[in-house]
């Protein structure tokens, strides 16, 4: 069941204040150690916590886009700890118009804890951002996939995080943080303080603005098309920017110290309003004549096929000679791989090949005249390589290629007549949030590396696929944390162009191209961390998205192949009763033969003919 801030935002913003206790709840433990981590006094961080809360309450009609709640939240306390760290006081005094409230929390003075002082000098030796990671690791309970949600990064990389600050402390020194931490917990009561206190706070309701009279005609003349006029808000701006809810079910659930309803909500695939091959930032606010050609296409079929040796996520995949074979990545554990593995689909089965030179995971791999490149990546101490190894599957044997000249992680790669261009990625060369738009061809007959046109949008964690001599961007993971950019390359003139925005932001999804069309399939969403089994298809001819039939289970940091005429879904993290382990689970994809849907009609004459004169 998916629970959306977004829902509980505009609840509160629409006067019911109750709404609130279920993000305080969600949220209190998160922030509270994230204060403690900065501020290494658990009073003050109660008391910024409970200011956090209250001046999010305050501000919440300033938030433009919900899915940002917690990145905000840990924004607000990071900026009062700072405050607080300058000014040398303790305990905040919050004020509203016609009130002044000094905390509750009564100032006890607990006896010295000697395992305090040694617990806080350990943590003082490490980076800060090791220090986050093991404080709500250890203090606020929270698992990789939600202190991922916290902090804005991906939960691969707070395993890492975690990996290294572990192995900075000695045994022991775990022990003793797991043991003080449990006995410094949030305050009973802490929720319904916060409850009390914002009962008095007077905040901006939410501004819904009409749509325009022309738009809103025709957006309900659609939606009467299509059955879906009763449950659709056409009016709501907000909602159209997080997807209008088609239905929900709710249901009473105990979270923290507050009961509350719980929304399992679906939504309505939109596509962004940019068609065609124009420049553009790009929109989040759907488009409608889009929407019609979302309707999943009829005869695909997912069939589910013998398990890979290994389970593993962040590793890579290719085709040489009717065989698909994987390599690297991270186990469960986040213990990084150099083994190879081979499928042959006739026979359902896979078997053990040779080993890469060294483990290696986050890197790309490509195929070019029978021989498997694999470029850079990081290695099993988490540091980014730049080496290149060839792989010759028919010999089974391995061997080492010119460094790619920017060493990078979560990069991508496609191969255009006998050429490999690597795109984008993160470098730890580049400035903070360290997404690079590098793009470097390399050639394997001599055995060399040139640098080409950058990309315009910087970028990781996302997929290329080439159609007809063009490489196409697709999603990835940038400032925005999953976006739904597509810019085409044509490696002849060395040009970037942009095309149509895929319908879902995502990132660490898998791309691939089958019958001169791109499949998009899974990755993740938005700063909760959202694991999505959805596949759309893309039309480089016609630039137009198409959504397909679902993946049987919702799948992030995979790899997809493509093999007589079915691609293969390979291994991954996320979904089912697995969480976000590693698997080894493979599905074999076959395409329907879905027909498009013809605008003709079902628009009112004047608008509808011109958007579908655009579509042409």
């Amino acid at each position: 069941m998916r629970t959306e801030d977004g829902y509980f935002i505009r609840r509160c913003l629409g006067g019911e204040t109750e709404s609130f206790a279920f993000l305080v709840d969600k949220y209190r433990e998160s922030v509270f150690s994230f204060a403690y981590a900065k501020l290494r006094n658990f009073d003050d961080a109660e008391d910024v916590t409970q200011e956090v809360f209250l001046k999010a309450y305050e501000k919440l009609h300033t938030l433009r886009r919900w899915d940002n709640f917690a990145i905000w939240l840990h924004t607000i306390a990071g900026n009062l700890c700072v405050d607080l760290l300058r000014s040398g006081a303790r305990r905040f005094e919050y004020a509203t118009d016609s009130h002044d409230y000094l905390t509750s929390i009564e100032a006890e003075s607990t006896d010295e804890d000697p395992r305090l002082e040694i617990l806080n000098k350990a943590l003082d030796n490490l980076p800060e951002i090791y220090r986050q990671v093991l404080t709500l690791y250890y203090l606020g309970d929270m698992n990789s996939e939600e202190i991922s949600r916290s902090l804005g990064v991906s939960p691969g990389t707070v395993r890492q995080r975690l990996s290294r600050a572990r192995s900075e402390l000695r045994e022991d020194m775990l022990m003793i943080m797991g043991k003080t931490f449990e006995q410094y917990k949030l305050r009973a009561g802490f929720t319904f303080r916060i409850m009390e206190m914002v009962k008095h706070i007077k905040i901006n309701p939410i501004s819904v603005k009409p749509l325009p009279w022309g738009l809103a005609m025709a957006a309900g003349f659609i939606a009467a098309i299509f059955g879906i006029s009763q449950h659709v808000d056409w009016q709501s701006p907000s909602e159209s920017i997080t997807g209008s809810v088609l239905s929900s079910r709710s249901k009473v659930l105990e979270v923290g110290e507050i009961p509350v309803d719980i929304l399992d909500i679906s939504k309505l695939a939109t596509f962004s309003n940019q068609t065609g091959s124009g420049g553009g930032s790009g929109s989040d606010i759907p488009s409608l004549q889009n929407a019609l050609f979302m309707a999943p296409q009829a005869g695909d079929k997912w069939t589910k096929k013998a398990d890979a040796l290994t389970p593993r996520t962040f590793h890579g995949s290719s085709v040489v000679a009717g065989k698909i074979y994987i390599f690297g990545g991270n186990t469960n554990l986040g213990a990084t791989l150099s083994s190879v593995e081979e499928y042959d689909p006739i026979a359902d089965k896979w078997s053990k090949k040779a080993d890469m030179p060294e483990p290696r995971s986050a890197f790309a791999a490509c195929t070019v005249n029978d021989k498997i490149y694999i470029m850079g990546g990081l290695d099993e101490n988490n540091e980014y390589i730049p080496t290149v190894e060839e792989y010759d599957p028919l010999k089974d044997k391995w061997v080492k290629k010119l460094d790619i000249p920017t060493p990078r992680m979560g990069l991508s790669a496609s191969a255009v007549n006998g050429k490999i261009y690597t795109f984008g990625g993160s470098s730890k060369n580049a400035a903070f949030p360290g997404f690079v738009s590098t793009v470097e061809e390399y050639d394997p007959m001599i055995d060399k590396w040139t640098e080409k046109a950058k990309m315009p949008t910087s970028r990781a964690y996302f997929g290329t696929s080439a159609v007809n001599g063009k490489i196409y961007a697709i999603g990835g993971w940038n400032e925005r944390l999953g976006c739904q950019t597509v810019e085409e390359y044509d490696p002849k003139t060395d040009k970037w162009s942009r095309r149509a925005d895929m319908p879902t932001a995502r990132f660490s999804l898998s791309a691939c191209t089958l019958n001169d069309r791109i499949y998009a399939m899974g990755g993740a969403e938005g700063f909760q961390m959202v694991i999505l089994s959805a596949v759309e298809d893309y039309d480089p001819a016609t630039d137009i998205w198409t959504r397909r039939d679902k993946m049987p289970i919702e799948r992030m940091d995979f790899s997809t192949s493509v093999l007589d005429g079915r691609i293969y879904a390979i291994g991954g993290s996320g979904g089912g009763n697995e969480g976000w382990e590693a698997r080894t689970r493979v599905d074999e994809y076959s395409i329907g033969t879905g027909q498009s849907i013809n605008l003709k009609g079902k628009f009112p004459a004047t608008w509808g003919e011109a958007k579908i004169a655009k579509l042409k």
